[in-house]
């Protein structure tokens, strides 16, 4: 399931100043609010599929940064915002060429958790401040082309590998790897990321 946040106003957002895109956090409600009254808006398409069908391998994966990173890192489709920003973008701009009105950003598991599956977990920040920052672009260009049709970017958030509700020790039931606190932690730096690069949208993804 799919909940969308949109801005609401007179409510300050957290951002952060150091490393910040230049975009000011401008609600948009009610542009949206007008647009979904004349018609339906379109959200962009599924990321996983169209990105393996570009078929990359490990090293184009990696890239020339993380060449020498110890864990193999090819599946992480959130890591190539960083090294392969052109095919980020490619299937953005063939959302956009298709009639999307919403770009996600390419950032379903780009949490501390998910990404400490590949030992990237300190590339938080920057991979989704970036995804934001690829997508607010392409999504500017388009919308200056033909302003009668905006373009918005939604920042995704997505489900963590790790359960509040459940225990993962059978033996345990009251086990909890994470702590709420933890959690609210973790999507606190992604968020931040997500506006700080431009997202308009803050879309929750489960």
């Amino acid at each position: 399931m799919t909940y969308i946040a949109l801005f609401q106003p007179g409510k300050e957002y957290m951002t952060s100043t150091a490393n910040k895109a230049p975009y000011d956090i401008i609600d948009r409600t009610s542009e949206i609010e007008r647009i979904l009254e004349q018609r339906v808006m379109v959200l962009d398409g599924a990321w996983g599929s169209m990105l393996q069908s570009y078929n990359l391998s490990e090293a184009e994966f990696r890239g020339d940064r993380f060449a020498d990173h110890t864990l193999d890192v090819q599946g992480c489709i959130d890591l190539l915002v960083l090294t392969q920003p052109d095919i980020v973008e490619d299937v953005q701009r063939q959302y956009l060429d298709a009639g999307a009105d919403i770009l996600e950003t390419n950032t379903f598991t780009a949490n501390q958790y998910g990404l400490a599956e590949y030992d990237l977990q300190e590339h938080v920040y920057e991979i989704n401040r970036e995804a934001a920052t690829i997508a607010r672009r392409i999504a500017d260009e388009y919308t200056d082309g033909n302003p009668g049709k905006p373009r918005f970017v939604a920042g995704v958030l997505g489900p963590l590998n790790k359960m509040l509700s459940l225990s993962p020790d059978v033996g345990d039931p009251g086990y909890r790897e994470v702590t709420f606190d933890e959690v609210v932690a973790a999507y606190t730096e992604c968020a931040r990321a997500l506006l700080d690069g431009g997202a308009q949208i803050l879309l929750v993804e489960t």
